[in-house]
């Protein structure tokens, strides 16, 4: 198998309001394991392709059963606090900021600081 189980589905929901299908666990030494991108609580949101939306339990593991040799998986990463256990915001949706928001005014700031660095050196 792909060394992972799942959870979710119309019929089984994981999470109050929301029919998706969650990565539950994952099997030391199986296929996502070695991987290692897959991570437990990842919300799949397709596979090769098809997308898993309001599929019953059963149904979302036979598209798994038979996936073939190579799976494309499309995933929607679970946010981890930085304190305390790993948790889900309930809604489906992962929150924060978007990584772009942090680095994007952070690298900004590093250029503006070389060039100040680069324009005081030429004056010397």
């Amino acid at each position: 198998g792909l060394g992972f189980n799942i959870v979710g589905g119309t019929d089984q929901q994981y999470i109050a309001n929301d029919n998706s299908i969650y990565v539950s666990w994952i099997k030391k030494d199986g296929a996502a394991y070695l991987d290692g991108r897959l991570q437990e609580g990842d919300k799949i949101l397709a596979i090769n392709g098809k997308e898993l939306k309001d599929l019953r339990h059963r149904d979302a593991v036979e598209l798994f059963r038979n996936a073939g040799c190579y799976v494309s998986l499309k995933i929607q990463r679970r946010l981890q606090p930085q304190n305390g256990p790993v948790g889900h915001g309930g809604d489906g949706e992962s929150g924060g900021l978007p990584l772009a928001a942090i680095l994007v005014p952070g690298l900004a700031l590093a250029a503006t600081a070389v060039w100040i660095l680069l324009r005081y050196r030429q004056r010397m």
